[in-house]
């Protein structure tokens, strides 16, 4: 079975509940994971399958809590070559930063050598109102390859 660190950048919630939901359906997969709501480099296992959950902040910024993680990556630059990545966005289409902080993460980390696992999802509150109903659905589709 696979091990999953879920990271988590959240400033209403939503992000949380999807990383919640993410945990518990990995859990009853079999999956071993573990979610980071101040996740640290240190913290996390370059072997795993990082999930990052995060909505935009502000002018396209990821939350506070997950604010830190990007600045240490910016300035220590690990060796991420092993590592692969999946991103879950959540955003609002109403603004034109929509889902642009997670892209920022993303950037990020494929300049460390990290890997995409699979092709990200971008939820938009304006239309989906319940963004666990998609995230899962998103999960479903690749969940077998883990």
């Amino acid at each position: 079975m696979a091990k999953i660190d879920i990271l988590v950048g959240t400033t209403l919630g939503n992000a949380e509940y999807v990383a919640d939901e993410f945990a518990a359906v990995l859990s009853k997969l079999g999956h071993e994971n573990v979610i980071h709501m101040t996740p640290k480099i240190t913290d996390l296992d370059p072997r795993s399958l990082w999930l990052i959950v995060s909505s935009t902040h502000g002018a396209g910024d990821l939350p506070d809590n997950i604010m830190p993680f990007l600045e240490e990556i910016l300035s220590q630059k690990p060796d991420l070559k092993g590592t692969k990545y999946a991103i879950c966005a959540i955003g609002d289409s109403s603004y034109d930063t929509f889902c642009l902080g997670p892209e920022k993460l993303a950037q990020a980390l494929e300049s460390c050598g990290a890997q995409v696992y699979v092709d990200k999802i971008q939820i938009d509150v304006q239309y989906d109102h319940v963004p666990e109903d998609p995230a899962l659905a998103w999960l479903e589709q690749w969940q077998d390859r883990l």
